[in-house]
């Protein structure tokens, strides 16, 4: 689902497949994109999640709540891909060696 409209610079697709949403996002993730993040990535037939954030170019607190939920929703299921910027501030909030964490 693209988001036009809310923040110029983000979009979030979801696509489902055999119950497991990969989600693709671009542009900055923050306080105004990271809700509609959350529900790209919870659609009600998913039961499990990869999000693609190679082409994430902000990565904020919001954001990083975000990711927290996520792994909730999906225990054991949820990978992550980020971009550099991305990791680079996962690691600085301590949080660079979660499992759900994949290389680039």
């Amino acid at each position: 689902m693209d988001q036009e409209g809310l923040e110029p610079n983000f979009s979030a697709t979801g696509e489902v497949d055999g119950g497991r949403v990969t989600v693709t996002v671009t542009g900055e993730v923050d306080m105004a994109s990271a809700d509609t993040l959350y529900r790209t990535a919870t659609p009600e037939r998913a039961r499990a999640a990869t999000l693609d954030l190679r082409a994430v170019t902000f990565f904020d607190s919001a954001a990083i709540h975000t990711l927290i939920r996520l792994a909730e929703r999906y225990p054991g299921t949820l990978e992550v891909i980020p971009s550099a910027r991305v990791r680079r501030i996962l690691d600085i909030s301590g949080l660079g060696e979660q499992p759900w964490l994949r290389p680039a």
